[in-house]
C-alpha cells in the first residue's frame, strides 16, 4: 500500500521558515509529478505547489510564490517544500500529493495520493 508522510509542520512566528518533508512508502514505481495543497480553517482545499518526477518543472500558487520553494529527492521520491516569510494566512493543514503521471497539476482531482497532512501554525 503506498503511503506518503509529511513530517517538519509546527507552530512558528510571522516572518519565520520551515521545511516540510514527504516521505514516500509501500511502492514499486517512481511517482509522476508531486506536490502540496493545503487547507485553512474554514476555506476549501487549495494548491500549494507542484514539481515534476525530474525536478525540471514546478508550479505554485500565487500566494506563496517568492516565498515558498518545493524540490524532490528523484531517487527516494522525496518532495520538500521550504516556506519562507511565513504569514499568518499561511496557517493550515497541508498535505503532500503525488500521481502516476509526470504532469504537473494544479487540480487536486488529478493526484491519486495523499498523505494525512501536516499542521503548520503562523502566529502574528
Amino acid at each position: 500500500q503506498v503511503q506518503l508522510v509529511e513530517s517538519g509542520g509546527g507552530l512558528v512566528q510571522a516572518g519565520d521558515s520551515l521545511r516540510l518533508s514527504c516521505a514516500a512508502s509501500g511502492r514499486t514505481f517512481s511517482f509522476g509529478a508531486m506536490g502540496w495543497f493545503r487547507r485553512a480553517p474554514g476555506r476549501d482545499r487549495e494548491f500549494v505547489a507542484t514539481i515534476s518526477r525530474g525536478g525540471s518543472t514546478a508550479d505554485y500558487a500565487n500566494s506563496v510564490k517568492g516565498r515558498f520553494t518545493i524540490s524532490r529527492d528523484t531517487a527516494s521520491d522525496t518532495v520538500y517544500l521550504q516556506m519562507n516569510s511565513l504569514k499568518p494566512e499561511d496557517t493550515a493543514v497541508y498535505y503532500c500529493v503525488a500521481r502516476s503521471i509526470d504532469d504537473t497539476t494544479n487540480s487536486e482531482w488529478a493526484y491519486d495520493y495523499w498523505g494525512q497532512g501536516t499542521q503548520v501554525t503562523v502566529s502574528s
